[in-house]
């Protein structure tokens, strides 16, 4: 089928917000903020506008949308960008990013490194209080490390982003020492200090991320397993603090927190948010003022593009098919997942279906993201195209795939999102695949954001549109991803070469950044010779976006949104 019998389809509205980030196993398919029947959409519109209605002019208040719900407020259970989003508006680790996506002050006023790299001693300002007046304190950082790395938590990424980082993280994890043994400890009340596995060149950007936020230790053994599931069961120490939520909330607020120690930086009152998932409904709530930001979708982009308050922002996030070696025999054939990775047009899949900024992949890292070290030159023009849309040379590795497996047609299933745009993409890539690999019958499987979170991780799919946005600027943060057994690799996949490379980049090469990123460029190049994956694009945001908004930072990892410095322009 040519793209433009896709026109009806993409007449539907496809509103592409980006939830990016990090999901456990991988991240939210890109466009978590579309689907939703008619019904919602309109009382969504009524309620949005009875909520703004009577707000005066100049007021510090702002009105926006999220794609879904929050799936948990937990900072050792959270594994998506929701979840990071509002953890990060509402709490407050070691530090902050700025504008510029370096470290400021957060808790931490300042920080003292060993001469080896390994230990590192953070003094922690002595005014942090949490919203339920407690003093906010080094054994709350013990705690809540502690805490996302014990086997008895069931984190995911507690023991991703802490094994190998922080150490005896992993063997406490597997159960080898106990959790007292974790390198974290609270030398007095305001001074703690961290004794890594081995040097780590990005640890003080990646004490900003939401797994490393504090916990009042009392506070959250009183609330049981009902903590995190409500804002009544949520302390804060952060800029704003969570309210009227629920975990089920398809409404609620961030509200300026008086007890903040920098309460007198924070400049917005309130945020009202509103679950919207009708594309069309976010656009017409914007142009009625009822919110003030609202995601553009692809079949509006050429309308909207002139619009003054038009905004395309780049963003850091690679979204791919993940191919599951495990459940279905015929993706276990290296030739049938080579050929599945070449035979789908990437370029009319972002010009058409996405037409918002995005970009095709053509390999993991993305563009403008790692300069190599001393030439400073983009790791993504440096390692170039690892895998490119070529329908003769898939075709190629489909035949010799069929003829291995002595078979002359496959069955496989494709798991994706609910959203609009992404039931428009699965069934555009679902086309691609059958049409150039002739006996391919591909069935697609749409499910809601947490349902598909749920069948990563039990590795329960054969091909998923999935994505991954950075954690921390370092190459490491895509690359950890297919590390044999892996937490986040959910899909089979293993190469002792190229777990070899991470391995070494980690421990003997950590302090030598040139040889580390020498691995790293070998070991993008093994992952696409194995078709482990199938690159697709690189996400960007087309938004409307009310120039009444002023100091709002899209982070390149992490929160996707930082309003600590926002403010709102009285004048429009």
């Amino acid at each position: 089928m040519k793209l433009k019998n896709w026109a009806l389809l993409l007449a539907l509205g496809l509103l592409l917000t980006v939830l990016v980030a990090c999901s456990g196993g991988d991240s939210e398919d890109t466009e978590s903020s579309d689907t939703g029947d008619a019904d919602t959409a309109e009382d969504t519109t009524e309620e949005v506008a009875e909520e703004t209605e009577g707000e005066t002019e100049g007021e510090n208040v702002l009105n926006v949308i999220n794609g879904d719900t929050i799936p948990s407020m937990d900072p050792s259970m959270a594994t998506d960008e929701y979840g990071f989003q509002f953890i990060g508006a509402t709490m407050e680790g070691l530090y902050r990013l700025d504008e510029n996506a370096e470290p400021v002050e957060g808790i931490a006023t300042n920080h003292e490194v060993s001469e080896d790299g390994m230990t590192w001693t953070f003094t922690l300002r002595e005014d942090a209080t949490w919203s339920n007046g407690d003093p906010v304190t080094a054994h709350d950082f013990v705690y809540a490390w502690q805490r996302a790395v014990s086997p008895d938590t069931g984190s995911e990424y507690g023991p991703y982003m802490m094994g190998g980082v922080i150490k005896n993280a992993t063997e406490v994890n597997t159960g080898d020492v106990p959790v007292e043994e974790l390198g974290v400890t609270a030398e007095d009340d305001f001074t703690l200090v961290v004794e890594l596995a081995n040097p780590t060149p990005y640890f003080e950007s990646l004490t900003s991320f939401g797994t490393f936020m504090p916990l009042n230790q009392a506070f959250v053994e009183e609330q049981g397993d009902n903590f995190a599931t409500s804002t009544d069961t949520l302390l804060f120490n952060g800029p704003f603090t969570l309210e009227n939520w629920t975990s089920t909330a398809s409404e609620w607020d961030l509200v300026k927190n008086e007890s903040y120690w920098d309460a007198e930086t924070v400049q917005v009152e309130k945020i009202n948010h509103v679950v919207v998932k009708d594309p069309s409904t976010s656009v017409r709530l914007y142009e009625e003022g009822s919110v003030d930001r609202a995601g553009i979708s692809s079949d509006l982009v050429d309308q909207y593009s002139t619009h003054e308050d038009y905004v395309v922002t780049p963003e850091t996030s690679v979204f791919y098919l993940k191919i599951n070696q495990t459940r279905n025999e015929a993706l276990a054939n290296a030739n049938i997942r080579n050929a599945i990775a070449r035979a789908f047009n990437k370029d009319d899949l972002v010009n058409e279906i996405l037409n918002n900024g995005s970009i095709v992949a053509n390999g993991l890292i993305p563009a403008d993201f790692a300069p190599v070290p001393e030439s400073g030159e983009d790791f993504r023009a440096a390692s170039g195209d690892l895998m490119t849309y070529d329908t003769e040379a898939a075709l190629e590795y489909w035949e010799k795939g069929l003829d291995e497996l002595g078979v002359d047609s496959i069955d496989m299933e494709l798991l994706g999102g609910d959203t609009e745009t992404s039931k428009v993409m699965n069934e555009y890539l679902a086309n691609q695949l059958s049409t150039n690999l002739p006996g391919l019958n591909v069935t697609l499987k749409s499910v809601p954001f947490e349902q598909r979170l749920d069948l990563d991780t039990s590795m329960d799919y054969d091909l998923q549109v999935a994505g991954w946005g950075p954690d921390y600027l370092d190459p490491y943060t895509f690359l950890s991803l297919w590390i044999t057994d892996g937490g986040n690799n959910m899909m089979g996949y293993s190469n002792s070469e190229y777990d070899a490379l991470l391995e070494e980049a980690t421990t003997t090469l950590a302090t030598d950044n040139v040889a580390r990123y020498e691995n790293f460029f070998e070991a993008e190049k093994i992952l696409f010779e194995d078709a482990a994956i199938a690159p697709i694009y690189q996400s960007a945001m087309a938004q409307l976006v009310s120039p009444k908004i002023e100091g709002v930072f899209v982070n390149p990892f992490g929160a996707t949104y930082e309003y600590k410095w926002a403010s709102v322009n009285s004048a429009e």
